[in-house]
């Protein structure tokens, strides 16, 4: 099979909505999300993308408002093979093609934003990781709008975040990519949402890192096969240790127990959902 036919293939595949112990994933392609994202710019509408992975997943069980916020989300896309196997587990042979990780998704949406003349704001890393990811970017995408702002400001601080809110709105941007880490992302964005004006937040996670070269992306080969995270773990392992050691385990137990202990319809509920 060609490039171009697996693409295609990939491009005919639904987009689902799967309800995994309650846990609302909107299963897409990339493909699908950048058609969500670009629709959102050209008809100025305001969406939310986030997603799921076994950190994120744990954490909506710890944290009520990081549950809400991911179901208030328009997207959550797969960003894991950990969930997508938890999916299968519990009965739903999804295609890996509906695991979107932000090395996937990225180089995509960032020509679609070249060939299209849609606009970035960058919120997140350090200054100098900021600015070199803004270079890159500018090399690499010479159409490309860009802007950033880095994330090293107190939030909480009244005047230090309306700062950064005006800068974003003041760019205009069509897309904002949040990279500021699970959960503080997802806290700042639902804290700042209504004020924000742009088409499409999305949370990036270590994404401006990588845009910036200082955090490679894993090899492709342990990411199909899952061990994205015993990369990670690897490269950080002061940093990432609890989260690993600990938390994938946990979500293991808890998606076997729920197998037997939980009522089939609790643990998996699978819907259609029109493109749009």
């Amino acid at each position: 099979m060609t490039i171009n036919q697996a693409a295609c293939n990939q491009e005919r595949l639904p987009n689902l909505v799967v309800h995994l112990l309650g846990r609302r994933i909107t299963c897409m392609t990339a493909g699908a999300i950048i058609d969500a994202i670009h629709k959102a710019c050209v008809e100025r509408r305001k969406i939310t993308v986030a997603n799921y992975n076994v950190h994120g997943f744990n954490l909506s069980m710890q944290l009520p408002w990081f549950y809400n916020f991911l179901q208030s989300a328009d997207i959550v896309h797969c960003d894991s093979v950990g969930i997508l196997k938890a999916i299968r587990y519990m009965g739903l042979p999804l295609p890996k093609d509906y695991r979107v990780s932000y090395t996937v998704l990225m180089p995509r949406l960032l020509e679609h934003c070249n060939q299209n003349g849609f606009s970035l704001f960058l919120l997140g890393s350090r200054s100098e990781h900021l600015h070199q990811a803004i270079e890159n970017l500018k090399a690499a995408y010479p159409n490309l709008q860009i802007d950033g702002h880095n994330g090293y400001f107190s939030s909480q601080d009244p005047v230090q975040n309306q700062a950064v809110v005006d800068h974003i709105n003041q760019a205009k941007p069509h897309i904002l990519l949040v990279g500021m880490g699970m959960p503080l992302q997802e806290n700042w964005i639902q804290q700042n949402r209504s004020q924000l004006q742009v088409n499409a937040i999305l949370a990036g996670g270590a994404v401006i890192d990588r845009l910036a070269g200082v955090v490679p992306d894993c090899p492709s080969r342990l990411s199909d096969l899952g061990l994205e995270w015993f990369y990670r773990l690897w490269r950080e392992p002061r940093r990432l240790a609890t989260r690993y050691l600990l938390g994938n385990p946990a979500f293991v137990l808890q998606i076997m127990l729920a197998k037997f202990l939980v009522r089939p319809s609790e643990t998996l509920a699978i819907q259609s959902e029109a493109r749009g």
